[in-house]
């Protein structure tokens, strides 16, 4: 099946102030004010006078250059955790970041009470395997303390030559004493969809993460489900656990691939160009099969762009947790000088109107991760089979002999423990497979 396109405009929506770092696919383009604004003589002469003071008093003497600099950074930083000034090289890292290949521990972060907090750590990446968990506030890189860095000088410090080492002092929600755990830094190859078959019928898809094929990626995963399936699925799980977001057109397609017709998403800000608005095209990958979507509280911008619109046009059940609530876009505005402005311009809004903004997504059926073991049993119950001189069955057959534990029994087991969550939304699916079936 050929992935269903979008005419997408360069605009950001995923936690793109972390160690990774993707953009949309587009042309960069500078914005023209549509009217210059009056400015405010007061504050600008306070302004002159703290920079004459720094330059008259301060223990040192600091260029002019460094100054400015700073006061961009500042005043974007004062906006929201989102706006940024991005200096040539780090525009250049920012444009490097499509291609799903960078170095790093392999973490998504921002800012909160001047500490790095982790919004998720990647797919099969060094920090994942560390241990790192989504919420996790980093307050020491090394020897260094986290508090008084900008997010950006503690990326760098993240950044590294593969195969070094960088220890992270954690707090953790539920963990009294902070953690100290070491990563080894390594090149972060980011692959952005993974797909098996659960049970025979029910497929299962993971999104890490939004690039800009993830769509295109997404419909070969399910494709080849379905021929693994014998030609169609009975249901699919797709699992937005731990996805910081991406790129706009990403969301965009892998939500227009299971929606038939209706609005995916829209934006609203203050100029024209920021309001956009995305429909659905006809067909349906699955057939309106049955859907469950997982999400929790990593989870964010164009993961809610996913799971608001299914949740919206009832398309799927939302399972897990809510989400982080990021519901705004940044755009890129590259400026004359070969350094960058990363601009919040919008807020998206569901197809039913809902802003995702600090709020997220709530899913349908609440359920936080838990940890399961088997219970072993000391004997086998006695069934009535088992009693002495017990009735033949009614239709002249031989009791059957005990059974052991299906290979499908033991996945069943073996899921339940290393993945509960998804060993629900399966549950669930096979619900709606079922009920689905019989209307038929």
């Amino acid at each position: 099946m050929n992935i269903k396109r979008q005419n997408i405009v360069l605009v950001l929506v995923g936690i793109l102030t972390g160690v990774s770092i993707s953009i949309g696919s587009g042309v960069f383009a500078e914005r023209e004010s549509a009217a210059t604004p009056v400015l405010p003589v007061e504050e600008l002469r306070t302004f002159s006078d703290v920079f004459g003071r720094i330059k008259n008093d301060y223990v040192e003497d600091v260029p002019d250059s460094k100054l400015l600099e700073s006061a961009i950074r500042g005043m974007l930083a004062g906006l929201d955790p989102h706006s940024a000034y991005l200096d040539q090289e780090q525009f250049k890292e920012l444009q490097v970041g499509t291609s799903g290949e960078f170095g790093g521990l392999g973490i998504e972060v921002g800012m909160e009470d001047c500490f790095v907090k982790v919004i998720a750590p990647i797919d099969d990446t060094p920090a994942q395997r560390a241990g790192i968990q989504a919420g996790d506030l980093i307050i020491r890189l090394d020897d260094t303390p986290v508090k008084g860095l900008s997010l950006n000088d503690a990326v760098k410090i993240m950044r590294g030559k593969p195969g070094t080492v960088l220890k992270l002092t954690v707090v953790r929600e539920g963990v009294e004493q902070p953690l100290k755990i070491d990563i080894k830094r390594d090149i972060i190859k980011v692959k952005s969809v993974k797909q098996r078959m659960l049970e025979n019928g029910f497929g299962y898809v993971r999104i890490s993460q939004f690039q800009s094929k993830t769509a295109e990626n997404m419909v070969d995963a399910i494709d080849k489900l379905k021929k693994e399936a014998g030609g169609s699925l009975r249901g699919l799980v797709l699992d937005l656990r731990n996805n910081p977001g991406g790129v706009l057109n990403g969301a965009v397609a892998v939500s227009d691939a299971f929606l038939k017709k209706g609005l995916i998403v829209y934006t609203e800000g203050r100029v024209s160009d920021s309001k956009l608005r995305f429909n659905a095209t006809p067909d349906d990958i699955l057939d309106s099969a049955p859907m469950v979507v997982l999400v929790n509280q990593g989870s964010a911008s164009a993961s809610e762009i996913v799971s608001g619109a299914l949740q919206d046009h009832k398309r799927a059940i939302i399972v897990g947790s809510r989400t982080f609530g990021k519901g705004s876009v940044q755009t890129i505005l590259p400026l004359s000088n070969g350094t960058a402005v990363k601009l919040t311009t919008a807020r998206y809004y569901t197809p039913s109107g809902r802003s995702i903004q600090a709020e997220g997504i709530e899913p349908d059926i609440r359920l936080d991760p838990v940890r399961v073991s088997a219970v072993e049993n000391a004997f086998d119950p006695i069934k009535e089979a088992d009693l002495s001189g017990h009735l033949m069955n009614g239709d002249g057959k031989a009791p059957a002999a005990k059974p052991g534990t299906s290979a499908d029994e033991k996945a069943e087991q073996s899921l339940a423990q290393s993945d509960y969550q998804l060993y629900e939304a399966l549950n669930l699916l096979k619900g709606l497979a079922i009920q689905r079936e019989q209307m038929q």
